[in-house]
């Protein structure tokens, strides 16, 4: 029997082990007086930058308005399309959707949950403006065929790197470039369960380009360009001194953490790897994964049962996602009535996350890996 609560993402245990360093920071970001704007977020977003490798990183108030700013700074027109996986959260469409774009949802990879050029290119139309690749659970999709197909069609690129920040991604000639940092722009965020976590909400936009940066710095702060000057529509967007102050914390460990949960990744995989009705998740060559979530595959109809068994010995799982997201009531007016994405389908009857993150004990992850394969006994 196992005493110790087991945890999806354990937050306490975490700040506990920073808890001098966080605190400090906080009452002095207090005590300064600059709670919005401060210096904490231009130092923040200078080191986010520097870690990136990436020219600009403009912070936000979360990951879907990154996303949305990011379709504003495109100049795009009501009724343009962008593909978007149809295995993602929803915040990937609805970014999209409220400002008047169509969402094409694209089938998925059935290893690797990405998407894939492959998939995309039947999509493209002479409406479609942009490809949103998300790197779901961490790991990246297939770039170089995602960047070689958006030349060829002049489409932008927006990667969706809300639960990729620290993956790297090889392409063929050698060049490594973090996830977020390889199409026009990326977006992140910062909500408290993702590997780089502040206390509240947070996002922030990634791009090498001038001219759509300076337009997502006005985007952010009502369209303004100079002090009561709005030179263009925009929004109130903003990530405030205090998370900024957390995160530059944060983003010290950030290579810590990722190496941890690819130790405990590892560590289920060399356990479960032979369980003939699991799929451990599968890795591509040339990426490196931070296990955002460690996601199997199980097959024969047991997804549910295993659930079942797993929450009945305290141990908590996750399902992301149980549906896809044109059978949301929300999308169902993107798509007709038949709209079927096989992939997709089979993966939302059969995906199921476990714990990862980094401060499991060794022996609570010994139990979890206990208990599925006594399972499948």
């Amino acid at each position: 029997m196992n005493n110790q609560k087991i945890h999806m993402v354990d937050l306490m245990g975490q700040y506990k082990k920073i808890k001098n360093k966080i605190d400090k920071e906080i009452i002095s970001t207090i005590e300064s007086g600059m709670l919005i704007n401060g210096p904490t977020v231009k130092e923040f977003s200078f080191n986010l930058s520097k870690y990136l490798n990436v020219k600009h990183v403009i912070p936000c108030a979360n990951g879907t308005d990154a996303l949305q700013i990011a379709f504003m700074s495109l100049d795009l027109n009501p009724g343009d399309e962008i593909i978007c996986p149809s295995m993602t959260y929803v915040a990937t469409a609805e970014a999209a959707a409220i400002l008047g774009l169509k969402p094409v949802m694209c089938d998925v990879d059935l290893n690797t949950f990405n998407l894939t050029a492959e998939f995309i290119e039947p999509l493209i139309t002479d409406k479609t403006k942009a490809i949103v690749p998300v790197h779901l659970y961490g790991q990246s999709c297939d770039m170089e065929g995602i960047v070689n197909l958006a030349k060829k069609y002049n489409l932008k690129i927006i990667e969706d790197n809300a639960q990729a920040i620290g993956c790297q991604y090889t392409f063929s000639n050698g060049t490594k470039k973090y996830t977020g940092t390889i199409g026009d722009i990326g977006t992140t965020s910062f909500y408290p369960s993702k590997n780089l976590g502040c206390y509240g909400d947070g996002g922030a936009i990634f791009t090498d380009d001038d001219v759509i940066a300076e337009k997502i710095m006005m985007i952010v702060n009502h369209g303004e360009n100079k002090k009561y000057h709005h030179k263009i529509i925009g929004c109130n967007s903003r990530l405030d001194s205090l998370q900024a102050a957390i995160l530059n914390i944060k983003l010290k460990f950030l290579d810590e953490y990722n190496l941890n949960r690819r130790i405990m990744a590892s560590n289920y995989d060399t356990a479960l790897n032979e369980l003939s009705d699991i799929q451990t998740p599968k890795k591509i060559e040339n990426s490196t994964h931070v296990y955002h979530q460690y996601t199997l595959k199980v097959a024969n109809s047991l997804r549910d049962e295993i659930m079942r068994y797993l929450n009945k010995n305290n141990i908590p799982t996750m399902i992301y996602y149980p549906l896809p997201l044109y059978k949301q009531e929300a999308f169902r007016k993107y798509v007709d009535k038949e709209y079927y994405l096989k992939n997709t389908e089979e993966l939302c009857n059969t995906v199921l996350s476990l714990p990862v993150h980094t401060e499991i004990e060794t022996s609570n992850q010994d139990y979890i890996i206990e208990k599925i394969l006594n399972f499948f006994r």
